[in-house]
């Protein structure tokens, strides 16, 4: 038996006698075999040989067996990363870097910090983790033994620390990297003895990593690089503190890379103080964001939210599918809405525990449920496979909170979809919200249920394949002919299918009014030549114990309405202010709605009772005037104040009428 054996420069001086030895003794109960390296001296145990042998010996081994070591030639794309880390790359199907995994492995970025700007879906971790690798290394083939950690990862989000630990395993593996999380919600013992053990690579949230440093538990003083990742997201969250607390007990000379989707001031500033020398990489331009992402914005009446969800989901029947909330009560409200409808969806918000997190996204991976429902931060950086839609149920905050997630989808190339859901009263801000992210959406209507089973015919037309066809299936086939006709069969078949898939919702018609003259308000009416408004033709007489006598105003009357009947102020129609009561109308196609609302809402102190009235008002002959000019002179009354400011009035006795639904001045201040 031999081996070749190198030099001090690693050349190859020729073979080597390695000699096998048995020392086992009748009076010896163990057995110690081995080999004797004649050169050395020295004898080697079976065990601590096979530990010892180099990686260009199991090359070596390799090539004796005829299969021939691992060759990267010097054009291939990832020819400039160490061989291991290029093998794991080429067996995971990479033909070529994204934009940006390209630029960290450039020669000008080879040693430098790097400041790094590009959009989510980029390929960004896997970006970083070939930017560090021959960092970690050091000039070395293979990675020292497991101690204090050489790199440290820095996430904003439990799932979004998994999900890189996960990434840097399989790119690592044949390094013998030994990868450790520290996140938040898991057990702190089992971390503790992680690190304790020894690794190459520590992937945490800030939280859970500060709580180490101050057990004593992570050691710092061996870092060769550090990586903040979703840098913008963690400031936006708070975590400024904890990052400056972490950077500052980490070696000077190690190398920073920061990774963000956006670069606001506090980024460049943070940059700033903790990197040296920079390299800024843009990978996107201003007009390119999300190109693969096609968005739509779709203005609905604010009651019909839920339903316009239900609809986008069934039109595009997507394989995957994340709906984002801004609250976790909201969260827990739609996702029962549609498991109430049959869809198969899963939540996902900082109220849950770490494993129920888990699950739910192992739920996601393999189909088991199709619809995540989540808030922002509990969404943050999670990169699902096969996520083509994105549903915005409210609208994010700013600009960058849309970017994060409408980013879940059209990552790594692929192509998604994105939908805004906008109340129509807040169309304007959806549009500043897009022209601030230099997306331009397609404004279309909400899928009625006519477009989604014409949608459903043509995706079943197209999934009819005929195939191999076993004997048992035509058996029953031809059973079912000689009972039934083809075109029953295929009717049953159809049927069967839509039984399947929830029912489409019919909504109120959220399109804006024509225009018609405008009252002294500013609001769209309807002339008398014209008939009722449109959407008014059938209604329902509605009446309140409120009248001129309690200081019955529509400023007040009708955002009492909305918030008691969960309506918006187009739904309601004609308002009557008599003495002691008020009418309006509803639209008889949402009367039942509005009355269900109003018994949920019946319990709130604000005095107003609300009822169905059994006939349209009849207005008093006072009310019949011709009101296309002012009242005569003498129904006018002084606007000076009967005192001090007029009944009801700002500065009204204690003995004036109270006004319901009006908030109280504070602190005696005048009115305007």
């Amino acid at each position: 038996m031999s081996l070749h054996r190198d030099d001090a420069r690693g050349k190859r001086k020729g073979p080597v006698a390695i000699i096998p030895f048995d020392s086992h003794r009748a009076d010896e109960p163990s057995l110690h075999r081995g080999f004797f390296h004649p050169a050395r001296g020295t004898a080697y145990p079976m065990l601590a040989f096979s530990r010892a042998r180099s990686y260009r010996t199991r090359q070596h081994r390799r090539a004796q067996r005829g299969a021939g070591p691992f060759v990267i030639g010097s054009q291939m794309p990832f020819s400039s990363l160490p061989r291991p880390v290029a093998e794991a790359i080429a067996e995971r199907g990479y033909a070529a870097p994204t934009p940006v995994q390209a630029q960290v492995i450039a020669a000008e970025a080879h040693d430098r910090d790097l400041l790094v700007s590009a959009q989510t879906g980029s390929g960004k971790t896997v970006a970083y983790g070939l930017a560090i690798a021959e960092t970690l290394l050091g000039g070395a083939e293979t990675l020292p033994r497991p101690g204090e950690p050489l790199a440290l990862i820095i996430a904003p989000t439990r799932e979004l620390a998994l999900q890189v630990q996960r990434e840097l395993q399989w790119l690592y593996a044949k390094l013998g990297a030994r990868v450790a999380s520290c996140v938040g919600g898991m057990n702190i013992r089992v971390e503790q003895r992680a690190l304790s053990y020894g690794c190459h690579i520590v992937v945490g949230t800030p939280g859970r990593l500060k709580d180490h440093l101050e057990r004593g538990t992570l050691q710092t003083g061996s870092l060769r690089a550090v990586v903040l990742d979703e840098a913008d997201e963690m400031l936006d969250l708070g975590f400024r503190e904890d990052l400056e607390e972490i950077l500052d007990t980490t070696p000077a000379e190690r190398r920073t890379l920061l990774f963000s989707a956006t670069m606001p001031k506090p980024i460049a500033l943070l940059a700033k103080r903790y990197q040296r020398d920079a390299l800024r990489i843009q990978t996107t331009g201003e007009r390119e964001s999300h190109a693969d992402i096609d968005y739509r914005a779709m203005a609905v009446a604010p009651a019909d939210i839920q339903h316009a969800v239900v609809n986008v989901l069934r039109f595009h029947e997507a394989k995957g599918a994340m709906v984002f909330c801004a609250t976790r009560e909201n969260v827990r409200r739609l996702s029962a809405t549609l498991t109430e409808r049959g869809f198969s969806a899963v939540t996902l918000s900082g109220e849950l525990s770490q494993n129920e997190r888990n699950h739910a996204l192992q739920a996601l991976r393999d189909r088991r449920a199709r619809v995540c429902v989540a808030t922002d931060v509990a969404a943050r950086g999670i990169d699902l496979p096969g996520l083509e839609l994105v549903i915005h149920a409210e609208l994010p905050i700013d600009s960058e909170t849309l970017q994060h997630r409408s980013g879940r989808t059209g990552r790594a190339g692929k192509k998604g979809t994105c939908v805004l859901i906008t109340p129509y009263q807040r169309r304007r801000h959806a549009e500043r919200l897009l022209r601030a992210a230099n997306v331009n959406a397609t404004w279309d209507k909400v899928p009625s249920p006519d477009d989604i089973y014409a949608r459903d015919e043509e995706r079943l037309l197209d999934s009819l394949t005929v195939g191999e066809v076993a004997e048992e299936d035509l058996a029953v086939a031809r059973k079912l002919l000689e009972t039934r006709s083809a075109e029953e069969i295929a009717a049953a078949f159809v049927r069967a299918q839509r039984q399947s898939l929830p029912a489409p919702e019919d909504l109120i018609d959220a399109s804006p009014m024509p225009r018609g003259e405008r009252d002294q308000g500013g609001r769209e009416q309807a002339t008398r030549e014209q008939g009722p408004r449109p959407g008014f033709e059938d209604t329902v007489w509605f009446r309140m114990n409120v009248g001129r006598g309690a200081n019955a105003d529509p400023r007040w009357l009708l955002p009492l309405l909305c918030r008691r009947g969960h309506i918006t102020k187009r739904e309601v129609g004609a308002i009557r202010i008599f003495q002691s009561e008020t009418r309006f109308e509803i639209p008889r196609a949402i009367a039942k709605k509005f009355i269900d609302a109003l018994k949920r809402t019946e319990g709130e102190e604000d005095g107003v009772v609300i009822e169905p009235a059994s006939d349209a008002p009849t207005p008093p002959p006072a009310q019949l005037r011709d009101r296309r000019g002012p009242p005569p002179r003498t129904q006018l009354k002084p606007r000076g104040p009967a005192g001090a400011g007029g009944p009801g009035g700002p500065g009204a006795g204690a003995g004036a009428a109270k006004r319901y639904g009006a908030k109280p001045f504070r602190g005696g201040g005048k009115g305007r």
